[in-house]
Protein backbone atom coordinates (compact mmCIF):
# COMPACT_ATOMS: atom_id res chain seq x y z
CA UNK A 1 0.00 0.00 0.00
CA UNK A 2 2.74 2.52 0.76
CA UNK A 3 4.46 1.98 -2.53
CA UNK A 4 1.24 2.74 -4.21
CA UNK A 5 0.91 5.90 -2.25
CA UNK A 6 4.67 7.12 -3.09
CA UNK A 7 3.81 6.43 -7.40
CA UNK A 8 0.67 8.25 -6.94
CA UNK A 9 2.06 11.03 -5.18
CA UNK A 10 5.44 11.01 -7.32
CA UNK A 11 2.65 11.25 -10.46
CA UNK A 12 0.97 13.68 -8.54
CA UNK A 13 4.09 15.95 -8.60
CA UNK A 14 5.07 15.24 -12.16
CA UNK A 15 1.74 16.73 -13.40
CA UNK A 16 2.05 19.84 -11.26
CA UNK A 17 5.58 20.55 -12.47
CA UNK A 18 4.42 19.81 -15.95
CA UNK A 19 1.60 21.79 -15.38
CA UNK A 20 3.55 24.70 -14.16
CA UNK A 21 6.27 24.75 -17.11
CA UNK A 22 3.32 24.97 -19.24
CA UNK A 23 1.92 27.95 -17.54
CA UNK A 24 5.47 29.46 -17.33
CA UNK A 25 6.11 29.16 -20.99
CA UNK A 26 2.83 29.99 -22.50
CA UNK A 27 1.08 32.55 -20.20
CA UNK A 28 3.20 34.42 -17.54
CA UNK A 29 4.97 37.06 -18.08
CA UNK A 30 6.42 38.39 -14.97
CA UNK A 31 6.91 42.15 -13.69
CA UNK A 32 8.80 44.00 -14.53
CA UNK A 33 8.15 43.60 -17.89
CA UNK A 34 10.67 45.31 -19.78
CA UNK A 35 9.87 44.46 -23.91
CA UNK A 36 12.84 45.63 -25.61
CA UNK A 37 11.34 48.13 -27.93
CA UNK A 38 14.18 48.30 -30.37
CA UNK A 39 14.81 44.29 -30.90
CA UNK A 40 14.03 42.67 -34.28
CA UNK A 41 13.15 39.20 -34.08
CA UNK A 42 16.25 37.20 -35.65
CA UNK A 43 14.27 35.37 -38.09
CA UNK A 44 15.40 35.92 -41.71
CA UNK A 45 11.68 37.85 -42.97
CA UNK A 46 12.62 40.80 -39.91
CA UNK A 47 16.26 40.64 -40.30
CA UNK A 48 16.05 41.92 -43.54
CA UNK A 49 13.77 44.60 -43.06
CA UNK A 50 15.91 45.93 -39.73
CA UNK A 51 16.89 49.36 -41.21
CA UNK A 52 12.73 50.34 -41.91
CA UNK A 53 11.65 48.44 -38.75
CA UNK A 54 14.27 50.67 -36.60
CA UNK A 55 14.07 53.59 -39.20
CA UNK A 56 9.90 53.95 -37.91
CA UNK A 57 10.78 53.20 -34.20
CA UNK A 58 13.07 56.32 -34.37
CA UNK A 59 10.16 58.26 -35.71
CA UNK A 60 7.76 57.10 -33.47
CA UNK A 61 10.32 57.42 -30.25
CA UNK A 62 10.44 61.30 -31.56
CA UNK A 63 6.69 62.00 -31.02
CA UNK A 64 5.60 63.32 -27.75
CA UNK A 65 3.05 61.39 -26.12
CA UNK A 66 1.29 61.48 -22.68
CA UNK A 67 0.88 58.42 -19.97
CA UNK A 68 -2.14 57.48 -18.94
CA UNK A 69 -3.20 54.77 -16.55
CA UNK A 70 -6.35 52.95 -15.66
CA UNK A 71 -7.83 50.00 -14.12
CA UNK A 72 -9.23 47.28 -15.66
CA UNK A 73 -12.92 45.21 -14.94
CA UNK A 74 -10.27 42.83 -12.70
CA UNK A 75 -8.46 45.39 -10.55
CA UNK A 76 -5.37 45.16 -12.97
CA UNK A 77 -3.79 48.32 -13.62
CA UNK A 78 -3.35 49.11 -17.38
CA UNK A 79 -1.13 51.97 -18.45
CA UNK A 80 -1.47 53.77 -22.28
CA UNK A 81 0.76 56.23 -24.40
CA UNK A 82 -1.45 59.17 -25.73
CA UNK A 83 -0.79 60.59 -29.05
CA UNK A 84 -2.85 63.92 -29.87
CA UNK A 85 -2.82 64.97 -33.26
CA UNK A 86 -6.02 67.30 -32.82
CA UNK A 87 -8.44 68.75 -30.26
CA UNK A 88 -11.84 66.66 -31.94
CA UNK A 89 -10.04 64.09 -33.70
CA UNK A 90 -11.37 60.78 -34.21
CA UNK A 91 -9.40 58.34 -31.77
CA UNK A 92 -7.65 54.46 -32.69
CA UNK A 93 -7.19 52.46 -30.20
CA UNK A 94 -4.21 50.06 -30.97
CA UNK A 95 -3.65 46.61 -28.98
CA UNK A 96 -0.39 45.09 -30.00
CA UNK A 97 0.78 41.23 -29.99
CA UNK A 98 1.57 38.19 -27.63
CA UNK A 99 4.24 39.98 -24.88
CA UNK A 100 5.49 42.47 -27.86
CA UNK A 101 6.48 46.23 -27.49
CA UNK A 102 3.17 48.19 -28.01
CA UNK A 103 5.22 50.62 -30.08
CA UNK A 104 7.39 47.93 -31.85
CA UNK A 105 4.18 46.42 -33.31
CA UNK A 106 2.45 49.55 -34.05
CA UNK A 107 5.47 51.69 -35.41
CA UNK A 108 3.98 51.81 -38.94
CA UNK A 109 -0.21 51.59 -37.88
CA UNK A 110 0.49 54.28 -35.05
CA UNK A 111 2.18 56.74 -37.97
CA UNK A 112 -0.96 55.70 -40.27
CA UNK A 113 -3.68 57.09 -38.09
CA UNK A 114 -1.74 59.47 -37.48
CA UNK A 115 -0.99 60.64 -40.86
CA UNK A 116 -4.81 60.56 -41.58
CA UNK A 117 -5.52 62.36 -38.62
CA UNK A 118 -6.41 60.22 -35.45
CA UNK A 119 -5.43 60.63 -31.69
CA UNK A 120 -3.93 57.28 -30.88
CA UNK A 121 -4.18 55.69 -27.41
CA UNK A 122 -1.88 52.70 -27.63
CA UNK A 123 -2.22 50.37 -24.29
CA UNK A 124 0.60 48.29 -23.11
CA UNK A 125 -1.42 44.99 -23.29
CA UNK A 126 -1.42 43.00 -19.67
CA UNK A 127 1.17 41.61 -18.43
CA UNK A 128 3.14 43.35 -20.99
CA UNK A 129 5.42 46.95 -20.51
CA UNK A 130 4.30 49.22 -17.78
CA UNK A 131 0.43 47.55 -17.62
CA UNK A 132 -0.02 45.48 -14.56
CA UNK A 133 -0.65 41.35 -14.08
CA UNK A 134 1.44 38.29 -14.72
CA UNK A 135 -0.78 36.04 -17.10
CA UNK A 136 -1.78 36.73 -20.78
CA UNK A 137 -4.77 35.07 -21.42
CA UNK A 138 -4.54 35.42 -25.87
CA UNK A 139 -7.51 37.94 -25.79
CA UNK A 140 -10.08 36.25 -23.25
CA UNK A 141 -9.56 38.72 -20.61
CA UNK A 142 -7.37 41.19 -22.68
CA UNK A 143 -10.79 42.31 -25.09
CA UNK A 144 -12.28 43.54 -21.54
CA UNK A 145 -9.07 45.63 -21.07
CA UNK A 146 -9.86 47.07 -24.62
CA UNK A 147 -13.32 47.79 -23.29
CA UNK A 148 -12.31 49.31 -20.35
CA UNK A 149 -9.85 51.60 -22.80
CA UNK A 150 -13.39 52.23 -24.51
CA UNK A 151 -14.91 53.41 -21.99
CA UNK A 152 -11.95 56.02 -20.71
CA UNK A 153 -12.07 57.31 -24.28
CA UNK A 154 -15.72 58.21 -23.57
CA UNK A 155 -15.18 60.02 -20.47
CA UNK A 156 -12.52 61.83 -21.39
CA UNK A 157 -13.18 63.01 -25.12
CA UNK A 158 -16.91 62.46 -24.64
CA UNK A 159 -19.27 59.61 -25.94
CA UNK A 160 -19.53 61.60 -29.98
CA UNK A 161 -15.89 60.51 -30.37
CA UNK A 162 -15.40 58.02 -33.51
CA UNK A 163 -13.41 55.31 -32.01
CA UNK A 164 -11.98 52.17 -34.35
CA UNK A 165 -9.95 49.66 -32.65
CA UNK A 166 -6.61 48.05 -34.15
CA UNK A 167 -5.11 45.37 -33.34
CA UNK A 168 -1.80 43.08 -34.33
CA UNK A 169 -1.22 39.26 -34.01
CA UNK A 170 -2.91 38.38 -30.58
CA UNK A 171 -4.05 42.26 -30.67
CA UNK A 172 -6.10 41.78 -33.58
CA UNK A 173 -7.59 38.55 -32.42
CA UNK A 174 -8.74 40.75 -29.07
CA UNK A 175 -10.53 43.60 -31.12
CA UNK A 176 -12.05 40.89 -32.89
CA UNK A 177 -13.48 39.78 -30.02
CA UNK A 178 -14.34 42.90 -28.86
CA UNK A 179 -16.23 43.47 -31.14
CA UNK A 180 -18.72 40.63 -29.83
CA UNK A 181 -19.42 42.72 -26.59
CA UNK A 182 -21.70 45.17 -26.01
CA UNK A 183 -20.03 48.21 -27.26
CA UNK A 184 -21.27 52.24 -27.14
CA UNK A 185 -22.04 53.44 -30.58
CA UNK A 186 -19.14 55.54 -31.48
CA UNK A 187 -17.15 52.37 -32.00
CA UNK A 188 -17.42 52.31 -35.45
CA UNK A 189 -14.57 49.25 -37.62
CA UNK A 190 -12.46 47.36 -36.54
CA UNK A 191 -8.70 46.71 -38.38
CA UNK A 192 -7.04 43.51 -37.69
CA UNK A 193 -3.75 42.80 -38.84
CA UNK A 194 -2.54 38.94 -38.99
CA UNK A 195 -5.19 38.11 -36.34
CA UNK A 196 -5.26 34.03 -35.08
CA UNK A 197 -8.48 32.59 -35.40
CA UNK A 198 -8.64 30.85 -32.05
CA UNK A 199 -6.22 30.64 -29.35
CA UNK A 200 -6.53 26.87 -28.67
CA UNK A 201 -5.72 26.83 -32.48
CA UNK A 202 -2.71 29.19 -32.37
CA UNK A 203 -1.34 27.47 -29.26
CA UNK A 204 -1.14 24.21 -30.79
CA UNK A 205 0.42 25.31 -34.08
CA UNK A 206 3.39 26.73 -32.19
CA UNK A 207 3.80 23.50 -30.24
CA UNK A 208 3.92 21.62 -33.69
CA UNK A 209 6.70 24.22 -34.63
CA UNK A 210 8.50 23.51 -31.40
CA UNK A 211 8.07 19.63 -32.17
CA UNK A 212 6.05 19.70 -28.67
CA UNK A 213 2.89 16.87 -29.69
CA UNK A 214 -0.26 18.97 -28.86
CA UNK A 215 -2.32 16.04 -27.93
CA UNK A 216 0.54 15.49 -24.82
CA UNK A 217 0.97 18.64 -23.81
CA UNK A 218 -2.29 20.72 -24.99
CA UNK A 219 -3.99 19.38 -22.11
CA UNK A 220 -1.34 20.36 -19.31
CA UNK A 221 -1.79 24.16 -21.21
CA UNK A 222 -5.49 24.24 -20.10
CA UNK A 223 -4.73 23.07 -16.69
CA UNK A 224 -2.62 25.24 -16.01
CA UNK A 225 -4.48 28.39 -16.98
CA UNK A 226 -7.09 27.28 -14.53
CA UNK A 227 -4.70 26.68 -11.80
CA UNK A 228 -2.31 29.25 -12.37
CA UNK A 229 -4.65 31.96 -14.58
CA UNK A 230 -7.92 31.08 -13.44
CA UNK A 231 -9.21 31.32 -17.07
CA UNK A 232 -10.72 28.22 -19.84
CA UNK A 233 -8.33 28.97 -22.86
CA UNK A 234 -11.19 27.07 -24.56
CA UNK A 235 -13.54 29.64 -23.64
CA UNK A 236 -14.05 31.26 -26.91
CA UNK A 237 -12.58 32.50 -30.05
CA UNK A 238 -12.25 35.39 -32.09
CA UNK A 239 -14.20 33.10 -34.84
CA UNK A 240 -17.37 32.94 -32.77
CA UNK A 241 -17.12 36.14 -31.06
CA UNK A 242 -17.06 38.06 -34.13
CA UNK A 243 -20.95 36.45 -34.89
CA UNK A 244 -21.73 38.95 -32.69
CA UNK A 245 -20.27 42.05 -34.01
CA UNK A 246 -22.16 45.16 -35.30
CA UNK A 247 -19.46 47.26 -36.80
CA UNK A 248 -17.62 46.71 -39.89
CA UNK A 249 -14.36 44.63 -39.68
CA UNK A 250 -10.99 45.20 -42.16
CA UNK A 251 -8.53 42.04 -41.91
CA UNK A 252 -5.14 42.57 -43.01
CA UNK A 253 -2.45 39.38 -43.23
CA UNK A 254 1.08 38.93 -44.81
CA UNK A 255 0.73 35.70 -47.53
CA UNK A 256 4.15 34.38 -45.93
CA UNK A 257 3.07 34.75 -42.81
CA UNK A 258 5.21 31.97 -40.91
CA UNK A 259 3.52 32.53 -37.26
CA UNK A 260 -0.11 32.93 -37.72
CA UNK A 261 -1.18 31.19 -40.80
CA UNK A 262 -2.87 33.42 -43.42
CA UNK A 263 -6.30 31.02 -43.62
CA UNK A 264 -6.67 31.59 -40.14
CA UNK A 265 -7.58 35.06 -40.65
CA UNK A 266 -10.07 33.70 -43.15
CA UNK A 267 -12.03 31.38 -41.05
CA UNK A 268 -12.81 34.78 -38.71
CA UNK A 269 -13.47 36.90 -41.86
CA UNK A 270 -16.34 34.15 -43.25
CA UNK A 271 -17.74 34.18 -40.06
CA UNK A 272 -18.23 38.08 -39.76
CA UNK A 273 -21.99 38.91 -40.27
CA UNK A 274 -21.48 42.63 -41.14
CA UNK A 275 -19.78 44.81 -44.13
CA UNK A 276 -16.03 43.54 -44.05
CA UNK A 277 -13.03 43.22 -46.03
CA UNK A 278 -10.10 41.44 -46.26
CA UNK A 279 -6.18 42.16 -48.34
CA UNK A 280 -3.44 39.78 -48.26
CA UNK A 281 0.17 40.90 -49.14
CA UNK A 282 2.55 38.82 -51.06
CA UNK A 283 5.81 37.85 -49.50
CA UNK A 284 4.65 39.79 -46.11
CA UNK A 285 5.17 37.97 -42.79
CA UNK A 286 3.84 37.87 -39.60
CA UNK A 287 3.13 41.78 -38.80
CA UNK A 288 5.16 42.74 -41.59
CA UNK A 289 2.32 44.17 -44.33
CA UNK A 290 2.53 47.45 -43.47
CA UNK A 291 6.64 47.72 -43.78
CA UNK A 292 6.56 45.10 -46.64
CA UNK A 293 3.69 47.26 -48.72
CA UNK A 294 2.96 50.61 -46.90
CA UNK A 295 0.93 51.89 -50.34
CA UNK A 296 -1.51 49.16 -50.47
CA UNK A 297 -1.75 49.13 -46.68
CA UNK A 298 -2.87 52.76 -46.50
CA UNK A 299 -5.29 52.20 -49.51
CA UNK A 300 -6.43 49.35 -48.03
CA UNK A 301 -7.51 51.26 -44.79
CA UNK A 302 -8.49 54.19 -46.93
CA UNK A 303 -11.22 51.98 -48.68
CA UNK A 304 -12.35 50.51 -45.78
CA UNK A 305 -12.97 53.52 -43.92
CA UNK A 306 -15.01 54.92 -46.65
CA UNK A 307 -17.07 51.36 -47.49
CA UNK A 308 -17.53 51.73 -43.71
CA UNK A 309 -18.74 55.16 -44.01
CA UNK A 310 -16.22 56.85 -41.85
CA UNK A 311 -14.30 58.40 -44.46
CA UNK A 312 -14.30 62.14 -43.11
CA UNK A 313 -12.39 60.04 -40.00
CA UNK A 314 -9.06 60.90 -42.17
CA UNK A 315 -9.41 64.82 -42.77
Amino acid sequence: MLWFVIVLAALVLIVLALTLICYRVTFYNPPPHKEPIYAIPPEEQYQVRRDTITGLLDEMMAVPCERVNITSFDGTSLSARYYHVRDGAPLQIEMHGYRASAVRDFCGGNKLAREMGMNVLLPDERACGESGGRTITFGLRERYDCLAWINYANERFGPDTPITLAGVSMGAATVLMTAGLDLPENVKGVIADCPYNSPVDIIKKVSRDDHLPPWFFFPFIVLSGKLFGGFDIRQTTAAKEIVKAKIPILILHGEDDRFVPCDMSREVYDACPTPKMRVTFPEAGHGLSYIVDPALYKASVERFLEMAGLAEMDR
